[in-house]
């Protein structure tokens, strides 16, 4: 079985599966209640079909409700959301993202923060040779 594509999503699905996501499991109801300036009920049924047809989701039964939870796991999904977003900002430069995401928190990165990073980068020169 392929991986989900997790890169052709709506911003209405996206948010869909952070509502998701935060509360690990949902009905139709509770996501059309939590997000903001919600379509109607009937079409957050239909786009969780389809984010099921996209292999994202799947649903159980709860009484005669769905429950719906999701197939890829967050971290996963976030790693291919960021690839899409490096593939299409940053010509798939992954040192420009990262220099731009350096340069955009440089005043909000704790001491700690930084060590963890020079970290990752030498745990990435290890992996790489």
């Amino acid at each position: 079985m392929s991986t989900p594509d997790t890169h052709n999503l709506s911003k209405r699905e996206r948010q869909m599966m952070e509502v998701i996501y935060r509360l690990g499991q949902a009905t139709a109801v509770e996501i059309h209640q939590s997000l903001d300036d919600p379509p109607s009920y009937s079409a957050v049924r239909g786009m969780l079909r389809v984010l099921e047809e996209k292999g994202l989701l799947n649903h159980t039964q709860k009484g005669k409700r769905n429950l719906y939870v999701p197939l890829i796991n967050r971290h996963n999904a976030g790693k291919s959301a960021l690839k899409k977003l490096v593939d299409t900002f940053f010509s798939g430069s992954t040192e420009e993202a990262v220099a731009t995401l350096l340069h955009m928190s440089a005043n909000d990165l704790s001491e700690d923060a930084r060590v963890r990073l020079s970290q990752a980068i030498a745990a990435s020169r290890e992996e790489g040779r």
